[in-house]
């Protein structure tokens, strides 16, 4: 890795969503080089062997090699790991794609300073199969260009939103694929419950949640329409749907999003950004 100019994507972190990304993009054909940097070596040669990617044990060398940096660590981690690369010659022309949740930008641009241009993006990591559903939102000094390059990468693994910056929270409870996960283990324990077995009752219930919803997305009938022709007035889907109602289902889903919202907001306020010291500043200018 010493000797090797990448001037390509670089991953910071290997952990779950990485992997995730790259399947996506290894599916889809992409063939350019990416670089992946995480402290636990037994991740990296995993993702060398599984996807042919530029292991970077040196996180200096993975920054030096990066056009295009994703930040791909926990939340509670990205204050530490700016700061460390806060004293490293940053290239002047790169631009940082933050996959943290609930870390703004103006946080970000604090770590590193205003040279550096930041976006945010929260991917699914559904995007393995090709059918993940990202978020953007970038800095007002993003470049055009440089924005289509990042559209155009996330949209090779599937659909992509551009979002005001203040509606990511909203958006990052939402649209986690642990609702349908969780949906559907709650839906088999139910269904085991009331007598089937567990084979039956994991057919019946994905079919329920994945072919319903596949069907919706691809045939354009309002969601209504759908509703009324599933659960007839006075059948059994309808008298389920009621009783689930009445039980406060949508309450229910309400006070989780909202709960997930707190979290996100408070994982923010408590971390602590440092300000880029002028000596760093200097060589950011400098490269």
């Amino acid at each position: 890795m010493r000797g090797i100019v990448v001037k390509g994507i670089v991953f910071i972190g290997g952990g779950r969503i990485t992997s995730a990304m790259i399947a996506g993009l290894r599916l889809a054909n992409f063939n350019q080089p990416v670089v992946v940097h995480d402290r636990n070596p037994k991740k990296l040669q995993r993702l060398k062997r599984q996807y042919g990617v530029v292991v970077a044990a040196d996180l200096r060398h993975a920054v030096r090699s990066a056009r295009l940096l994703m930040i791909a660590v926990r939340p509670d981690s990205v204050a530490g790991l700016l700061e460390e690369i806060q004293s490293y010659d940053i290239p002047k022309q790169l631009f940082t794609v933050s996959l943290a949740a609930g870390i703004p930008l103006s946080k970000l641009r604090k770590g590193l300073g205003t040279p550096v241009r930041w976006a945010r993006a929260m991917p699914s990591p559904v995007c393995r199969g090709g059918r993940g559903l990202t978020a953007l939102t970038f800095s007002r000094e993003f470049p055009s260009t440089a924005r289509a390059e990042v559209r155009k990468l996330f949209a090779l693994v599937g659909q992509v939103l551009e979002i005001p910056e203040k509606r990511f929270d909203a958006f990052t409870v939402t649209f986690s694929s642990s609702h349908g996960y969780h949906a559907l283990a709650t839906l088999i324990a139910a269904a085991k419950a009331v007598g089937l077995d567990g084979k039956v009752a994991r057919v019946a219930a994905a079919h329920a949640l994945a072919d319903g919803i596949a069907a919706w997305r691809d045939g354009g009938v309002p969601l209504d329409e759908l509703l009324q022709e599933a659960a007839t007035p006075g059948g059994t889907a309808a008298a389920v749907m009621a009783a689930m109602d009445v039980a406060g289902y949508r309450e229910m889903v309400e006070r989780g999003l909202r709960a997930g919202v707190r979290r996100a907001r408070r994982n923010a306020r408590h971390l602590s950004f440092p300000a880029v010291c002028q000596d760093c500043a200097s060589s950011i200018r400098g490269v």
